[in-house]
C-alpha cells in the first residue's frame, strides 16, 4: 500500500515536472508560429523538440549520478540565454525588415539551434533525477512527449494568430521568448 502512494506521487510529480519543461518548448512554438509554419515544419520541428526532451534529461541523470548539482544553475542559465537571445534577435529582425537575416526555423541548424534552446533546462533536471531513485524510462518518456505536443500546441496556436497580426507575429514572437528567458535567468 505504501509502495503504490510513493509510485502514484513519483508519477505525479515527473508529469508535473515534464508540463513544466514543456511549457518553454510551447513558449517556443507560439514565437515561431507567429513568423508562420507549414504543419510538415510544425512535425519535424515538434519531433526533434520531443527528442531532446528526452536525450537532454538522459544525459542529466548519467551525468547526476557523477557532477551532482553544480552543472544544474550552468544549463538552465545556458538555456534563458539561448531564448534572450533567439527573442532578442527575432525582435531586432522584425524591426529592421529584410536587413537583417533571421534564423530560418526550416533548415537543420535552425530547428537545432531552437529545440536545444528549449531542451537544455530538461539536462539540469535530470541531473538532480539522476541523484535520486527514478524510474528513468517514465521520466524521459514523458518529458519527450510533453515537451513534443506542448511544442506543437504552441507552434498550431502561433500559426492561427499570426494570420490576424500581420507583420507584427515575429516581434510579438520575440518579445514572448525574451519574456521566458528573463525568467529563467531571473
Amino acid at each position: 500500500m505504501v509502495e503504490a502512494g510513493l509510485q502514484a506521487g513519483q508519477l505525479l510529480t515527473l508529469v508535473i515536472i515534464a508540463l513544466a519543461l514543456g511549457m518553454d518548448a510551447f513558449s517556443l512554438g507560439v514565437g515561431i508560429g507567429l513568423k508562420g509554419i507549414r504543419l510538415l515544419d510544425i512535425l519535424k520541428l515538434s519531433t526533434l523538440i520531443a527528442l531532446f526532451h528526452i536525450l537532454m534529461p538522459l544525459i542529466g541523470i548519467f551525468a547526476g549520478k557523477y557532477v551532482g548539482t553544480l552543472l544544474g544553475s550552468v544549463a538552465s542559465s545556458a538555456g534563458g540565454g539561448l531564448l534572450l537571445l533567439l527573442g532578442g534577435h527575432m525582435v531586432y529582425s522584425s524591426l529592421r525588415g529584410d536587413a537583417v537575416p533571421s534564423i530560418d526555423h526550416r533548415s537543420s541548424w535552425g530547428m537545432l539551434l531552437f529545440a536545444l534552446s528549449v531542451s537544455i533546462d530538461s539536462f539540469s533536471v535530470g541531473l538532480s533525477l539522476g541523484m535520486f531513485a527514478v524510474d528513468m524510462l517514465l521520466a524521459v518518456l514523458l518529458f519527450g512527449v510533453a515537451g513534443g505536443c506542448l511544442s506543437v500546441a504552441g507552434l498550431l496556436l502561433g500559426r492561427r494568430v499570426s494570420s490576424s497580426l500581420g507583420g507584427y507575429g515575429e516581434a510579438i514572437g520575440g518579445v514572448i521568448l525574451l519574456t521566458f528567458g528573463l525568467l529563467i535567468l531571473f
